[in-house]
C-alpha cells in the first residue's frame, strides 16, 4: 500500500470502537469497507460514504489492510475461519500475548500476514493524537495514522498486547493512589479537585525518575543514590498508619509496605527503591510459598 493515505481499508465488527476506527478512516479519505454481524449498524458509516460488504468473503476482497475489532479472538477464529491466502489483517481485538502469538501461527497458516495490536484509546478519541494504537508483528508497509498515533513495537506479535497491559497496570495503579490520597485528605475538608493539581505535580515529578530507575533495573544494581529502601518502609508505615488513624482503607498502603518489608528481609533495605523489581519479578514464588528460599538472591 506503499503508506497511501487514500489507500482502501476494511473494518470487520462494528462496535462503538470499530464504528470509531471506520468514521476516522473515511474522515481520512480512505475508501472504506465495513462488514457486521448486524448489518443495520453499518447504516450510519454506509450514510458516511461507507460501502457495506454483504459477506466476509466480500469484506476480505475489497483490498488494502483488513482491520478486525470484535469481541475476543474466539469471535476472529469463528469469522475467519477460511482461506486468508494474501490478506494483511491487523487484529486490534482485546487480549493477551500467547492469544497474539496463537493468532498469528493460526493466520499463517491461511495465507494472510498478520499484525496484532492494541487500542489505547476511548472511541470518541480514535482519529486524534491522543489515541495511541499499538501494532506488533511483522513491519506494517501501511499507513494507519488516521486512526491516532501509531507505534510498531517489533517482530513479536505479543508486544502489543503486553504493552497495553503494562499501560493499564501504570494507569491504574496512578489512579488507585490518587484515590487513596483523595480519601485521606477529605477527612480534613479537601475536596478532589484540589488535591488533584498537587497530585499531578508528583506525578510529573515521579515520571522523571524513571529513565534514571529504568538504568538500574537494566543493570541489575540498585545503588542508593537518592534513599535507601528501609527509610522509604519508615515512610511506608506513617502511610499506613495515618490511613488506619483517619479511618480510610489501609489496604493499598499495607501492600506497598508488605513487598518492602520482603525486600528488606531478603538483604536489599541499603538498596533503591527499584529494585523491588524483584517483588514482580517472582511473583511466583511468593504464591507458591517459596518467598523464604535461599535461592532467591
Amino acid at each position: 500500500m506503499d503508506n497511501e493515505t487514500t489507500a482502501p481499508v476494511t473494518v470487520l465488527g462494528l462496535g462503538l470502537m470499530g464504528t470509531a476506527l471506520a468514521r476516522a478512516f473515511l474522515k481520512a479519505g480512505h475508501p472504506t469497507t465495513v462488514w457486521n454481524r448486524t448489518a443495520a449498524k453499518a447504516a450510519p458509516l454506509v450514510a458516511e460514504g461507507a460501502r457495506l460488504a454483504p459477506t466476509i468473503g466480500d469484506a476480505l476482497a475489497a483490498g488494502g489492510v483488513t482491520i478486525v475489532c470484535l469481541t475476543d479472538y474466539s469471535a476472529v477464529y469463528d469469522l475467519l475461519d477460511a482461506d486468508l491466502d494474501g490478506a494483511t489483517l491487523v487484529n486490534l481485538t482485546s487480549g493477551d500475548s500467547a492469544q497474539a502469538r496463537e493468532a498469528a501461527e493460526w493466520a499463517g497458516k491461511r495465507g494472510a500476514r498478520y499484525l496484532d495490536g492494541a487500542i489505547m484509546a476511548i472511541p470518541s478519541s480514535i482519529g486524534t493524537d491522543e489515541a495511541v494504537i499499538l501494532l506488533s508483528g511483522p513491519r506494517p508497509d501501511f499507513d494507519l495514522g488516521a486512526l491516532g498515533t501509531v507505534s510498531h513495537l517489533g517482530e513479536d506479535p505479543g508486544l502489543a498486547s503486553l504493552y497495553d497491559v503494562a499501560g493499564l497496570a501504570m494507569m491504574w495503579s496512578v489512579l488507585n493512589a490518587w484515590l487513596q490520597g483523595t480519601a485521606m485528605l477529605k477527612t480534613a475538608g479537601v475536596d478532589a479537585a484540589t488535591y488533584a493539581t498537587f497530585a499531578q505535580q508528583i506525578a510529573v515529578g515521579v515520571a522523571g525518575w524513571l529513565p534514571g530507575y529504568a538504568e538500574q533495573v537494566d543493570k541489575g544494581s540498585f545503588p542508593a543514590e537518592v534513599s535507601a529502601l528501609e527509610t522509604d518502609a519508615r515512610a511506608m508505615a506513617h502511610m499506613v498508619e495515618e490511613s488506619e488513624a483517619l479511618g480510610v482503607n489501609a489496604e493499598l498502603p499495607r501492600l506497598i509496605k508488605a513487598m518492602a518489608d520482603r525486600a528488606i528481609e531478603a538483604g536489599h533495605g541499603g538498596e533503591q527503591y527499584p529494585v523491588l523489581i524483584r517483588e514482580f519479578e517472582w511473583a511466583g514464588e511468593l504464591v507458591s510459598g517459596e518467598a523464604g528460599s535461599s535461592s532467591r538472591p
